[in-house]
């Protein structure tokens, strides 16, 4: 039984991997497989590897970057999706593996489950609570339009906002469905938050993100969390108008108001310009109704305190007395006071001569020209030690500015040695130095370097660089060698200047 087996030929391991690469590909070709996804890994280059499995097996899958630009789906664990593509083999792990061309999620119960994960994990961090939502302005300038500008969407806004109340519309154009939508209009709604209050560009005291109805799919962009962080995060108030009044979006829950239709949000943005002028007119009547009615009140009070008060005449009739009374009194009054007068300034006249005035005016003059004299004395006195202290001051500047330049040029040759040795062990450590004594520096593929052979497979891109430039290698077979521990090294202790080889006994 064993020698027909001695008849089979020998293959290699890459042989045999390519034979089965070969069969599974002819046999199967592309297929359609629906599962759940398990782990899902985004590559740094763009690439999304992922387990698509079910309750007895498990394959794995990969995208590669030019189809994954194409997905519009954020791929997640749990997601139950339906996947087509080609059916190969990867050599590297002797596995077999699914290549995507499409992928899509299973039915909306998919769709739905994700959207209330979502929905869950934002409630749970306090995106949709009532207290964080702004008021709405009762009548705002400047009104940030988010949509697409070539749908009926920007239309019906302009065309009720016209009807209602015209105001000053910016028009953020962006994709509202399909890829990169949802990266467009969360980058506008920061966009108009970024705009300073007095710029060139109007700053909007309202935004309103608009979007027509469409199926679950089509509004998928308006439920993804860049989106909705971003509605959360506006400093400026906020309507989403996104679909019909049966759709609901996760941007609805985190916006500050939600309008069924992008009209209805023209509607709650403005007031009805002819309600207000209305209602204006009707405050000014009912304002100057009731001033009339009461100057008519002030008026009437008015008479009535007049008929109260007494005539002009009767009430100037005592007064009028009074004064003839006091006026035939005033002249005598005069003459006796000009009289008491009269004799008070003949008495102090007798009292008062020319040589008391002398003498008085003498007094006066020695005792203000001994304090001119004291004055001078002490402006001198003061001017001399001013001077003096200047003079000392000045001495201790110079001498302070002497030792300061001492001081700066002992500080400056400091740093100027600490900058000399820095860069001295700066060059000590750099790599540069080990390679133009004849060593390389080998990285990998995204320019991580390489420490050990362990670390490089067979075919892999290395980029090499030497002293003066470097040079791009593809490995061959890696095979790590055991190499012998290097043996320890023995210093020596230092010997103390006493002939000592450290500290001795206490004891």
């Amino acid at each position: 039984m064993d020698e027909p087996r001695l008849n089979l030929p020998e293959l290699t391991v890459s042989e045999l991997s390519a034979a089965l690469k070969r069969t599974i590909e002819d046999a199967y070709g592309y297929v359609r497989v629906r599962g759940e996804l398990g782990k899902v890994s985004y590559h740094g280059n763009g690439h999304v590897y992922f387990d698509l499995k079910d309750d007895r097996a498990s394959i794995a899958g990969v995208i590669w970057r030019s189809t994954a630009m194409r997905i519009k789906l954020r791929l997640e664990a749990g997601l139950e999706v339906v996947i087509t593509g080609r059916l190969t083999t990867y050599p590297g792990r002797s596995q077999y593996q699914i290549v995507v061309d499409t992928i899509e999620p299973a039915g909306l119960g998919a769709l739905m489950a994700l959207l209330e994960e979502r929905r869950k994990k934002f409630i749970a961090e306090g995106l949709f609570d009532e207290a964080r939502k702004q008021l709405l302005p009762y009548l705002p300038n400047v009104i940030g339009v988010i949509t697409s500008p070539t749908g009926a969407v920007i239309r019906d806004i302009l065309h009720r906002l016209a009807d209602r109340f015209p105001r000053h519309v910016l028009l953020w154009p962006v994709k509202v469905q399909g890829e990169g939508s949802a990266a467009e209009v969360a980058a506008a709604i920061e966009g108009f938050n970024a705009l300073p209050e007095r710029g060139r560009l109007p700053r909007p005291h309202l935004i309103i993100v608009a979007r027509g109805g469409g199926s679950l799919e089509d509004l998928w962009s308006f439920n993804e969390e860049i989106v909705v962080r971003a509605a959360a995060a506006s400093m400026i108030p906020l309507i989403s108008a996104v679909g019909h009044e049966t759709d609901v979006t996760l941007i609805d829950f985190a916006a500050d108001r939600r309008a069924p239709t992008p009209t209805a949000a023209a509607e709650m943005a403005v007031p009805v310009r002819a309600d207000l002028l209305l209602n204006v007119d009707s405050l000014a009547r009912r304002a100057l109704a009731c001033w009339r009615r009461n100057q008519e009140a002030r008026r009437t009070e008015l008479r009535a305190a007049a008929r109260a008060l007494p005539s002009a005449e009767e009430g100037l009739a005592v007064p009028r007395q009074r004064l003839d009374h006091a006026a035939a009194a005033l002249t005598r009054a005069q003459r006796a006071n000009a009289q008491i007068q009269r004799v008070d300034f003949s008495r102090i006249a007798d009292r008062l001569s020319p040589r008391l005035l002398h003498i008085a005016v003498e007094r006066r003059r020695e005792r203000y020209g001994g304090i001119a004299q004291r004055l001078r004395a002490s402006l001198a006195a003061n001017i001399k030690a001013y001077r003096t202290r200047i003079a000392r001051e000045r001495e201790r500047i110079v001498a302070f500015a002497h030792r300061a330049e001492r001081a700066i040029e002992v500080v400056l040759d400091r740093r100027f040695a600490q900058v000399d040795r820095a860069g001295q062990l700066l060059a000590a450590f750099s790599y540069r130095g080990v390679l133009e004594r004849g060593f390389a520096l080998v990285r990998g593929v995204a320019g991580e370097p390489l420490r050990a052979a362990a670390a490089v497979t067979t075919g892999m891109r290395l980029d090499i660089e030497f002293a003066d430039g470097r040079v791009g290698a593809v490995a061959g077979d890696a095979h790590v060698t055991p190499q012998a521990q290097p043996a320890p090294v023995l210093r020596r202790r230092r010997r103390r200047p006493d002939g000592g080889e450290g500290q001795g006994s206490l004891f």
